[in-house]
């Protein structure tokens, strides 16, 4: 479907066929990004992975990822921090079942407690320290309380994933209708107070190693790299900055916004719930916690996680792609300087690709082997070529983890008031999507409590 957004044209791809075209067939062609306001002004100047064009930055910038920053042994290394903050938000939530009224657990918001435990654990990985101070508690080191940091993250989401007038009619771009431009502007200036900090406490940690150093986490192998005199493009302070934004942000929203779309499935369909705690209890037993080398051997509870990409991909749309040359694509010609943009939630919804598309069947990953990572492109959560993204290693270990955990070692329960049929399945949009109104829950432990 073409369009035109002020003086630009927009191309939408709403197929499995067209996406092909445009990720892979074509996918030099269309690898670029348009010069959005959001990538100016909240990701330094288009310095992080996500709206940097493509070119030999980016191409860089992605060689670092790949077999630097989510390399197997690295991601390896870092697995002690993710048990760590898996036991600490497992332990939170059985405090809060243990108080409350009539005998039941405390009622709680899901979304709440996931986007504070991913946020603790990436900030763990990408900064060793997390520089935030938590409620009621003044942690040393910390610049930001927790609650601040989350909202600004929430709100680059946002302002990644608006339609700002002055992007599309450039003449009304001095005028800043909507107010986002200055909003941006705004944000820069806290995550860049941010991240000065950040890397300034980092500097002052290695020079006191001097030659004894060796790099703890992922600022500090971006770092290192910065001062690498054979890159063939160098990678300056604010190129740092971007793409630990990048690292940050990345994990933060799109993790917790996966656990959250499930649960608001799974309790429309509680035999769902039932089936998987019986693969746990079955695979794992009652006596400890599920690890990540147990995951492979859970695959009803894989094909949860896979159902939930499917009708609720972290995206409505891909970000946008660019083409930079004229191209022919599948006999219709696309100029120099088209937005094209991937539908991955109509894709999933594809009649022709899927029985009852409508449906949460999780069953139907168990049937057939379907792959999520780029290569069947009736599912593309995670989009495919070469803008794919590069964390999704990272990101699946965090959610299948949290996933398999909460329901091993809770039984949840809706608030009285609410029925299964009750469960808001709206979609709030933004860069990425979440449930409109956040699930409030109750839950009881399921496991001995020593394990808690």
């Amino acid at each position: 479907m073409q369009l035109k957004f002020g003086s630009y044209p927009v191309l939408v791809a709403s197929s499995p066929e067209m996406a092909k075209q445009f990720l892979k067939i074509h996918d030099t062609v269309f690898a670029s990004r348009p010069a959005l306001a959001a990538g100016k002004y909240t990701s330094y100047n288009y310095l992080d992975m996500a709206w940097a064009p493509y070119g030999a930055y980016w191409q860089q910038a992605r060689k670092i990822y790949l077999t630097e920053i989510f390399n197997t042994k690295r991601l390896d290394s870092y697995e002690y921090i993710r048990i760590e903050e898996s036991h600490n938000f497992l332990s939170c939530l059985y405090a809060l079942s243990q108080f409350g009224l009539d005998g039941c657990g405390k009622p709680f918001v899901l979304k709440e407690q996931l986007s504070r435990y991913s946020l603790s654990s990436m900030t763990r990985m990408v900064l060793s320290n997390k520089y935030f101070s938590e409620p009621k508690c003044d942690l040393e080191g910390s610049i930001i309380t927790l609650d601040e940091l989350q909202e600004m993250l929430d709100q680059w989401f946002f302002l990644n994933g608006v339609i700002n007038i002055g992007d599309w009619i450039p003449w009304l771009c001095i005028l800043d209708m909507q107010g986002y431009v200055k909003q941006m502007k705004d944000l820069y200036k806290k995550f860049d107070r941010f991240h000065e900090y950040v890397l300034d406490d980092h500097k002052a940690k290695r020079d006191a190693l001097d030659k004894d150093f060796v790099p703890k986490d992922m600022v500090d192998v971006l770092l290192l790299l910065s001062e690498n005199p054979n890159l063939e493009v160098k990678l300056t302070r604010d190129c740092v900055k971007g793409l630990m934004q990048d690292l940050l942000a990345g994990g933060t929203d799109t993790s917790p916004a996966i656990v959250e779309w499930t649960f608001h499935e799974i309790f429309r369909k509680p035999h769902i719930i039932e089936k998987a705690t019986e693969e746990l209890d079955r695979v794992i037993g009652r006596e400890r916690w599920v690890e990540e080398n147990d995951l492979s051997k859970l695959p009803y509870r894989e094909s949860i996680i896979n159902e939930t990409l499917r009708l609720h991909p972290l995206g409505t749309l891909l970000a946008p792609h660019f083409s930079v040359e004229d191209c022919n694509v599948s006999g219709y010609s696309v100029s120099k300087g088209t937005t094209v943009l991937v539908n991955v939630w109509s894709i999933g919804r594809n009649p022709k690709y899927w029985d009852a598309p409508e449906e949460y069947l999780p069953g139907r990953f168990l049937d057939k082997k379907i792959d999520i990572l780029g290569q069947n492109f009736a599912l593309l959560p995670f989009g495919s070529g070469r803008r794919r993204c590069p964390g999704y290693k990272l990101g699946l270990k965090i959610v299948h983890s949290a996933l398999a955990n909460l329901l091993h070692g809770f039984k949840w329960k809706l608030l009285k008031t609410m029925k299964p049929e009750d469960v808001c399945m709206e979609e709030h949009y933004g860069l990425t999507t979440h449930p409109k109104v956040p699930l409030e829950m109750i839950i009881e432990p399921r496991l001995p409590i020593h394990l808690y």
